[in-house]
């Protein structure tokens, strides 16, 4: 009689949480390099028709122009402004979608409304836009997610990101006139909350006292 040899167990899956590689690179790739080429285009058809868009991102407190705040991350001011902001896109956005590109769309969507709203709640006067406020909010996720997370992986990446990166932190100061220092600053903080989210979607569930 012959016994069946022992089978391994098989290991139990990352939590999503602490990937540091995204499950699907070609999806993540392909949804990443798609929204960075959306910009250019973007950019592309503002150029032909002699900048129509330049006045549709966030007007600070004008409620009529509410809409701003969906608009300006698509919206740049030129080759230079766009340029500027596609590198670091296409890095932390590939970086941030280690978690699987549901989570992404959910840290994307909360960058996107905190750097919004809190433009145009304490903005200074003239019209913000620029892509800018997401760079700001995912170099932030990375920074803190592996802290959140408690992930010794994903903090080694968030120090490599810092080296990269970190300098640009200096940003969300009111230094450089005509730079948006606002909506980097609103878009860091909801990168901030959106690590804080990502962290606290691992920890197990409190048990509920017996009634």
């Amino acid at each position: 009689m012959t016994l069946p040899e022992p089978v391994n167990p098989p290991k139990p899956p990352v939590p999503p949480g602490k990937r540091i590689l995204p499950p699907k690179p070609l999806a993540s790739l392909v949804v990443v390099t798609g929204f960075v080429a959306l910009l250019w285009v973007i950019e592309g058809i503002d150029t032909v028709l002699a900048h129509p868009f330049d006045d549709d991102g966030i007007w600070p407190r004008t409620i009529e122009q509410w809409d701003g705040m969906i608009w300006a991350p698509l919206l740049h001011y030129g080759w230079d402004h766009l340029a500027a902001n596609s590198v670091p896109l296409l890095v932390l956005g590939l970086l941030a979608t280690s978690g699987g590109l549901r989570q992404f769309f959910g840290v994307i969507t909360t960058i996107w409304l905190f750097a919004g709203v809190g433009t145009f709640l304490i903005g200074s006067a003239g019209v913000h836009a620029g892509a800018s406020s997401l760079v700001f909010g995912l170099l932030t996720f990375l920074l803190l997610r592996g802290l959140f997370a408690r992930s010794i992986l994903q903090i080694l990446i968030a120090a490599g990101v810092f080296l990269l990166y970190g300098y640009a932190l200096w940003g969300v100061l009111p230094a450089e006139p005509g730079v948006s220092w606002e909506g980097h600053l609103c878009g860091a903080i909801g990168g901030i909350v959106a690590a804080w989210m990502v962290g606290k979607s691992l920890r197990p569930a409190k048990p509920q006292p017996a009634l």
